[in-house]
């Protein structure tokens, strides 16, 4: 099994390269899912601040890769020759991932500050954030679990600065080349 491992800042374009895969058949992974489980489980709301700290407490617990670690049995359980893993947050989780997957393949999804807190506007989801000052807040407290360093320790990046298709055909491009080498 080939492993894609999708990084980046929030709003850069981690979703829509994970629309693009199940387009295609492929099973993705979202690590943001066991975030959301959790935050449930614990009978709170569904916000950012929630979130973040959910995050927060989990690898405060049991590590800067406890997210990775929940993740993997979900990655395991897919009968597919390339999976998805959407949502890396840290260079633990990296070097778990790595370490667990020797196919993995790390991909770093690139945007500018303005194009990410425009996207966000428009996106609407119940954990999004919704002024500038508080996407600067995310962006410092995710820099904080190692996204930067995660970010440097890509294989590959894509910049995702122009339109939905021209990113969509550079997101099929690299899939296509990892189908390709089963």
């Amino acid at each position: 099994m080939k492993v894609i491992g999708i990084v980046g800042m929030p709003a850069s374009g981690k979703g829509e390269f994970s629309k693009i895969a199940e387009a295609r058949g492929i099973p993705v992974v979202v690590m943001g899912d066991v975030i959301r489980a959790a935050v449930v489980e614990a009978g709170l709301e569904m916000t950012d601040a929630n979130m973040g700290k959910v995050s927060s407490d989990l690898r405060a617990e049991h590590g800067m890769g406890a997210i990775a670690l929940k993740s993997i049995p979900f990655v395991e359980e897919q009968d597919a020759p390339v999976v998805i893993i959407d949502g890396i947050r840290g260079s633990a989780e990296v070097e778990i991932f790595r370490e667990h997957f020797p196919t993995f393949l790390l991909v770093a999804v690139t945007a500018s500050f303005e194009t990410r807190f425009g996207r966000l506007k428009n996106r609407g989801r119940a954990d999004d954030v919704d002024s500038a000052e508080a996407l600067r807040a995310r962006d410092e407290r995710e820099l904080g679990w190692g996204l930067g360093e995660a970010m440097t320790m890509a294989d590959v990046e894509i910049a995702n600065e122009g339109g939905m298709e021209e990113y969509a055909a550079k997101v099929a491009r690299l899939i296509g080349a990892m189908e390709g080498c089963r």
